[in-house]
């Protein structure tokens, strides 16, 4: 779903969180509000990316493919689940418990927690989970990924295992059952 946050009856924030009561369907949010705050607020709300106009058609088709791709191309690591000492993850049916506890995440937030898992213990950088996650390699704004990480980590609770390596990235730190 491609949403604008200026719209004439009911802004794109209050559609967002709608849709997010009911729905994990990647959202990119594509608005000519450039802030920075407006930003992390439509990211921290739920948007799986966010884009300000004027924008490159193409790269709105690309960031579009790269959220189609996320939700409809299974590879390897989608088809195993990851078992930790405080948290399970079954990446076929796209859930994560912390003991019997389901936990709600957004489609980015599952696979960024998802790469995550499958390469523990190894640093990585924000340009690698841009890549991995979202799909491509575009590098104008990485606090985007910052805005997620923090999201993942509030809804992961203490035991999240992801841990900053400063000017470098994060590492994924979870003991194995």
């Amino acid at each position: 779903l491609v949403l604008d946050w200026m719209m004439p009856e009911m802004d794109g924030l209050d559609v967002l969180r709608e849709l997010r009561r009911e729905s994990n369907a990647p959202v990119i949010m594509l608005t000519a509000r450039v802030e920075e705050s407006d930003k992390l607020i439509g990211l921290e709300l739920g948007a799986d990316d966010y884009i300000t106009k004027p924008f490159s058609p193409r790269e709105l088709v690309a960031r579009i493919k790269a959220a189609f791709r996320r939700i409809d191309s299974p590879s390897d690591v989608y088809s195993t689940s990851f078992n930790f000492k405080h948290l399970r993850i079954d990446i076929g049916s796209h859930k994560v418990w912390s003991g019997e506890n389901e936990i709600e995440l957004t489609p980015i937030e599952f696979d960024l927690l998802a790469t995550f898992a499958e390469y523990r213990g190894m640093v990585l950088s924000r340009e690698q989970l841009l890549r991995n996650v979202w799909g491509y390699d575009y590098y104008d704004d990485l606090k985007v990924i910052d805005v997620h990480v923090g999201n993942l980590r509030k809804k992961l609770g203490e035991n999240h295992g992801i841990n900053t390596v400063r000017g470098v990235g994060f590492r994924f730190e979870a003991e194995p059952l």
